[in-house]
């Protein structure tokens, strides 16, 4: 397994790959990975096949960050990570710096480049408003711009997102299919841990009292799913037996819950069979989010 820091040098790997004629699968991640992580970059190599190639990238990328948000605190253990990497079959994982990524070279005190002259986004207007776009403003801009430089960076032709961040994928799904990236996107299924709770790496920050109760997430979700059975419900309705349910454990700050078209992220009326759930709630300062389709 390779270790790639220089986004030069990934560059230049993956046009020799492509030039031989080799499929690469892109796994992109903030670290701290968990076995959430690692079902990714199985589904990428199964995408790619044994003759193809896997990169999983490991970057906190601080343009997805609000300035009062965890990205000094967020956590990362790299060489855990590297170790989880090539135990799963990683051929490259991708560690580039800010400087690399936002100021083209590695002296951020270049007078040529400084830290104010990053000034090119990627934004998705339509799909990236509601819910994690109206509670995080400036997310999605992050996200965007930092998949589309990976996306040309890598230059993969499979890229493999997690479903637990649904409107996340639906939005690089929507930017690969405007912009033209000639990748094809997959969105595989969440992993829990046992008692239902979505893995994430920011489970970590939950002491024990919030992990205990963190799985009232998993459990509004089975809840709504049970509602909706036998006939559709009004979301209003929904919203507001869901948020009783969720606020009855002691330590949880509700959010969001909405209901919405799962293709459009279009807000609905009636809750029907079929129609997609997410959430998001705070243990503390810790905020975590999950989504089914009900």
């Amino acid at each position: 397994m390779q270790i790639v820091s220089s986004v030069a040098a990934m560059q230049r790997l993956a046009k020799k790959w492509q030039r031989a004629g080799i499929k690469i699968g892109f796994v992109p991640t903030m670290g701290y990975l968990h076995a959430g992580h690692l079902s990714l970059v199985r589904e990428a190599r199964q995408r790619v096949g044994k003759n193809g190639k896997v990169v999983v990238s490991i970057y906190v990328n601080p343009t997805q960050f609000a300035p009062t948000e965890d990205l000094s605190k967020y956590p990362r253990d790299l060489k855990r990570d590297l170790k989880l990497c090539r135990a799963e079959g990683a051929d490259v994982v991708f560690t580039p710096s800010d400087a690399e990524m936002y100021l083209g070279r590695k002296n951020p005190q270049s007078a040529i480049r400084n830290p104010q002259s990053f000034s090119t986004y990627v934004v998705e207007e339509k799909l990236s408003r509601p819910m994690e776009g109206a509670s995080r403003p400036t997310h999605f801009r992050g996200v965007t711009t930092v998949v589309a430089k990976l996306f040309n960076i890598v230059l993969p032709d499979v890229s493999v997102f997690g479903q637990k961040d649904f409107q996340q994928a639906g939005v690089i799904q929507h930017m690969v299919a405007d912009l033209n990236f000639p990748v094809k996107i997959i969105v595989a299924p969440t992993l829990r841990e046992k008692d239902g709770l979505a893995m994430s790496s920011r489970n970590k920050y939950l002491d024990a009292e919030q992990r205990a109760q963190a799985v009232i997430l998993f459990h509004a979700l089975q809840a709504a799913k049970a509602a909706v059975q036998k006939k559709s419900v009004s979301a209003a309705r929904l919203k507001t037996d869901l948020q009783k349910f969720i606020t009855a454990a002691p330590l949880a700050k509700l959010d969001y819950v909405e209901f919405f078209d799962p293709e459009t992220l279009a807000p609905v009326a009636q809750v029907k069979r079929g129609t997609q759930m997410a959430l998001a709630v705070f243990f503390g300062k810790t905020r975590l989010i999950d989504n089914a389709k009900l």
